[in-house]
């Protein structure tokens, strides 16, 4: 089936009250794709995306260019200063809030992002857990500062095995987040997680994506880290450390650590193209576990657009 095909069929089978979520592996296409339905469906893309969301971090997340954005409104991108925290939570009421926007409008929302926690929490909402504890942050900080984040990982591990696992040891935010879970409750968020199920709906979603095979996905990969690398992407990772922005949460995001750690002389230049494709495609992997199980409308990848930066 013809891309244009793929989308007239899924505009026709939409149903009036579905909220259309696009899914996919990082470099699967996913923004070309988005672009397309939006235009078919006179709809706002509303971005699912932890890194696009902030200002000034463009090139090494993908954030859709200003060309793109003139084709199709698009919301919750390009939105936050770089040191401002968020979380699910604050996005789920942002992403309700855009849904609202693009519906009273009488456009089509769609959800297009690869963030999937932010996504589940959206479709199926958030474990009722405990509100933030700022002297428990605190006091993560100071054994960050002091040991190092891989220590405040090694105490996940100890107590949250499965939370450890799906949480990135340099993902300060979410490791400090799980310890003050058990900290407050005395119960781990893997277990919060497992009784909340995330079996209820808060919105009616269809979930459709493209469906690519490894070998031409680690392909893209390597093409687009090599485009954006040759694009200015140090260039702007140097200026995002020059205006304060080291320990914004963003610049531990897969590909933007392995450029700063360039610059700070930690990793080789001609290291650095390899290390970024390596981490992709283990950010990669864990994408693909959770779409397993999810239910995804997949168009085919033959049909599909191969420019030489994918998204």
């Amino acid at each position: 089936m013809s891309n244009s095909l793929w989308i007239e069929k899924v505009c026709r089978e939409l149903g009036d009250r579905e909220l259309l979520v696009l899914v996919g592996p990082t470099a699967s296409g996913k923004t070309a794709l988005a672009l397309e339905l939006a235009e078919a469906l006179d709809g706002v893309v509303i971005g699912a995306d932890s890194v696009q969301i902030y200002q000034h971090f463009n090139i090494g997340s993908g954030k859709p260019t200003g060309e793109e954005r003139a084709r199709a409104p698009h919301d919750l991108v390009d939105m936050l200063d770089p040191l401002a925290s968020y979380d699910a939570a604050q996005y789920v009421r942002d992403a309700d809030d855009a849904i609202g926007r693009a519906t009273a409008a009488g456009r089509r929302p769609i959800v297009c992002g690869g963030t999937f926690l932010w996504i589940k929490a959206l479709i199926h909402g958030l474990a009722p857990m405990p509100p933030a504890d700022p002297a428990i942050r605190l006091r993560h900080e100071q054994i960050v500062g002091t040991e190092g984040r891989a220590e405040l990982h090694a105490q996940l591990v100890a107590i949250d095995p499965a939370a450890s696992r799906r949480i990135n040891p340099n993902d300060f935010v979410r490791v400090s987040r799980a310890l003050e879970v058990f900290e407050l409750t005395g119960k781990t968020q893997s277990a919060w997680h497992e009784e909340h199920a995330f079996g209820e709906s808060r919105h009616e979603a269809r979930f459709v994506g493209i469906d690519r095979p490894r070998p031409e996905l680690d392909a893209r990969i390597e093409r687009r880290t090599a485009h954006w690398l040759a694009h200015g992407w140090i260039e702007e990772v140097e200026e995002l450390l020059a205006s304060g922005y080291r320990d914004a949460r963003a610049m531990e995001s897969v590909g933007y650590r392995q450029v700063r750690d360039h610059l700070d002389d930690v990793l080789p230049h001609g290291d650095l193209g390899d290390a970024i494709v390596r981490a992709t495609r283990t950010f990669v992997r864990r994408q693909r576990t959770w779409l397993r199980d999810q239910d995804v409308h997949w168009l085919r990848h033959e049909a599909t657009d191969d420019s030489a930066a994918p998204s």
